[in-house]
């Protein structure tokens, strides 16, 4: 039994719940517990999106400090190893995941929040690299997945000043895709993934590799990443059924059994 992360799974959504009181740090055990679920999620069937949500008051306030304050580099680059395979793992889950955040995202927890698809914040949410004030930098992918997502210039302002981003800010940058009243964070990330709950959970799953896979090539790579994820989606019953909605209803109607 996981003490600080836990997956609950109502109507096709799996919960990726944080809950280390009081902000979630990351630590070794919460870490540890965050790839196991990660792997849980990604292999269960009846999991076809994902929210990652760390409460009502915060998401996750960055890496356990006192964990860290007299470590030695060995232990910090094994340390580093560790964090960044578990968000791997969140990355790589082959379903749409939405990252719900209140409260404070900072270091590890906005490295967490960018292992996702997608972003909902709360209005008054708080989000930050701030490790250069602590003499260090991000360790857990955030000088790679963050000037990815709003491009280098934007990126170096937050790493360098270690400043927290408000969530207005941090969404007309495109760091957050939705900001919603602070009650409201969870419920808006669940209407955001119903739709996907109930879609093609095999050409959701082709379609974000292709796109995740694709950023790491050149475009003629990519383009056949693209190509060989189109044809295998042709032994699908989904394929079969969504095409012959199409003809015999028009858009929009089929329905998909994830097969």
């Amino acid at each position: 039994m996981s003490d600080f992360v836990r997956l609950e799974v109502a109507g096709g959504v799996g919960t990726i719940r944080l809950d280390r009181p009081p902000v979630n740090a990351l630590n070794e055990q919460l870490t540890s517990e965050l790839a196991v679920v990660a792997e849980a999620a990604a292999a269960d069937d009846e999991v076809r999106a994902v929210i990652l949500y760390g409460g009502e008051k915060a998401f996750a306030g960055g890496a356990d400090i006192k964990q860290m304050v007299e470590a030695s580099y060995p232990a910090a680059a094994s340390w580093s190893g560790r964090l960044q395979a578990a968000l791997s793992l969140v990355a790589a889950i082959p379903k749409p995941v939405v990252a719900a955040i209140t409260g404070y995202a900072l270091g590890g927890g906005l490295e967490l929040a960018l292992a996702a698809d997608f972003r909902v914040a709360g209005e008054r949410a708080r989000l930050g690299q701030p490790e250069i004030l602590l003499g260090v930098i991000p360790g857990a992918g955030g000088t790679q997945r963050l000037p990815r997502l709003v491009g280098p210039a934007k990126a170096k302002d937050i790493i360098f000043t270690g400043r927290m981003v408000p969530a207005a800010e941090a969404h007309a940058m495109g760091l957050v895709d939705l900001v919603v009243p602070d009650a409201s964070v969870y419920d808006a990330a669940l209407d955001l993934v119903k739709q996907y709950a109930t879609g093609p959970a095999l050409a959701l799953r082709a379609a974000k590799q292709a796109i995740d896979h694709g950023l790491d090539v050149d475009l003629a790579t990519g383009l056949e990443i693209e190509r060989v994820q189109f044809a295998a989606l042709f032994a699908t019953e989904d394929q079969r059924s969504g095409m012959r909605s199409f003809i015999e209803k028009g858009p929009g109607q089929a329905t998909f059994t994830g097969r």
